[in-house]
C-alpha cells in the first residue's frame, strides 16, 4: 500500500521527546510572563495559557509554581552565560571594551528582567528567597569563573577579580533596571568608558 507524502515526513516523537517539548515551552512561557507581567502576574494558569498546556499537564511537570519559576531562573542563567560565550567568540578581539559592552547587552536582554523580577520578589517570599539562593550562589560562581578565563584577569590580583567582577556585574544590572524607566545614554557611555580606564589602570 502506497504511503502518501505527509505520513512519510511526519516522525513520532517519543515519549521522552514531548516531555522534553512541554517542559520547553512552559518554561519559555514562565520567561516570558515574568519580563511581561512580573511575578504576580505569572500565574500558573497564565503560563499554560501561553504555552499551550492544561494545568494538569502543567503540574505533572512543575509540582508547585515555585518549581515553575525556579527553573524558569535557572534557564535565563545558562542563556545569559551561552549568549556571553558566542559573543566573545565572535569578537574580533577580547578587550575590556567588547567585555563590558557584551556584559551591559547581557544585562538589558529581555530575558533577563526575569531574573531582576525574581530577585525583588524574593525580598518578601521566603520560600522563593530560599529556592533561589541556591541559583544566585551558582551565578556568582560561574561569572567569577569566565572572569578568570579574560584577558582583564592577567591584570588585576587574584584576590581582587572576584569582587571587581561582581562590583561590574551590579553596577550594569542595576543601570539596566533603572534604564527601563529613565535612560540616559551619554551618561551611560561615558560610565563604560570610565570603568574601561579604571579597570585599565589597575595593576597586578
Amino acid at each position: 500500500m502506497a504511503t502518501s507524502g505527509t505520513e512519510v515526513g511526519r516522525v513520532r516523537r517519543t515519549q521522552a521527546q514531548r516531555r522534553e517539548a512541554t517542559v520547553a515551552a512552559l518554561v519559555d512561557a514562565t520567561v516570558t510572563c515574568l519580563a511581561e507581567r512580573g511575578y504576580a502576574g505569572t500565574t500558573t494558569a497564565e503560563v499554560g495559557r501561553r504555552a499551550g498546556v492544561s494545568a494538569g499537564g502543567l503540574f505533572r511537570h512543575f509540582p508547585s509554581r515555585l518549581d515553575l519559576v525556579l527553573a524558569a531562573a535557572d534557564t535565563v542563567r545558562a542563556r545569559q552565560f551561552d549568549d556571553f560565550r558566542e559573543g566573545l567568540l565572535a569578537a574580533t578581539e577580547v578587550t575590556v571594551q567588547e567585555c563590558l559592552v557584551l556584559l551591559r547587552r547581557a544585562c538589558r536582554a529581555p530575558m533577563n528582567a526575569a531574573w531582576y523580577e525574581l530577585l525583588v520578589a524574593a525580598r518578601h517570599d521566603a520560600d522563593l528567597r530560599d529556592g533561589l539562593a541556591p541559583l544566585v550562589e551558582r551565578y556568582h560562581r560561574e561569572i567569577a569563573a569566565i572572569g578568570r578565563e579574560l584577558p582583564v584577569a592577567a591584570t588585576v590580583p587574584a584576590d581582587e577579580l572576584d569582587t571587581l567582577l561582581m562590583s561590574v556585574v551590579h553596577l550594569l544590572d542595576g543601570e539596566a533596571v533603572t534604564a527601563g524607566v529613565l535612560s540616559h545614554p551619554e551618561q551611560e557611555d561615558r560610565r563604560l568608558e570610565q570603568l574601561v580606564r579604571f579597570i585599565g589602570g589597575l595593576e597586578a
